[in-house]
């Protein structure tokens, strides 16, 4: 089932078991879904729906880190809870030693070099995807740096 149908179905669930916190979440979600198809004029494949929600999280994380230096833990704690809810339409994030694994994959048997750490992080980027995992772009960049370095 496509994701955006998915979030609709889940809202409508979550709307009937009276569960309001997952409810204004999924809205939420709807409506940035909803913006980025207007934008792309066009119907959201699965993978565009999955950076809308990549972006989604990492705006909480952020705002997360925000109320905390502002002393305001509940409003960190609601960001948190919001991103628990996000994270369920997201592929499995991929531990450490899997990236490491993918790193050394990707790069085993090329010619890239410390200024080639863009197309590095292409070549390692589509390999994480390939086996249908996630990962951090920061986690990435430092394992292909460390990789490139040796």
């Amino acid at each position: 089932m496509n994701l955006v149908k998915q979030i609709d179905y889940d809202m409508i669930a979550a709307m009937k078991a009276r569960d309001v916190e997952r409810t204004s979440t999924l809205r939420m979600v709807k409506a940035a879904l909803k913006n980025r198809e207007i934008e792309k004029r066009g119907e959201l494949t699965d993978a565009e729906a999955q950076q809308v929600f990549t972006t989604m999280i990492k705006q909480r994380r952020d705002s997360i880190e925000q109320f905390q230096k502002g002393n305001r833990p509940e409003l960190a704690a609601k960001e948190a809870r919001e991103i628990v809810v996000i994270d369920a339409y997201l592929p499995k994030t991929a531990s450490e030693e899997d990236l490491k694994k993918i790193v050394d994959e990707a790069l085993a048997g090329t010619s890239f070099g410390q200024r080639d750490m863009g197309a590095a992080m292409k070549a390692v980027q589509a390999k994480v995807q390939a086996a249908g995992l996630r990962a951090d772009g920061r986690q990435l960049s430092e394992l292909v740096k460390a990789r490139l370095a040796q």
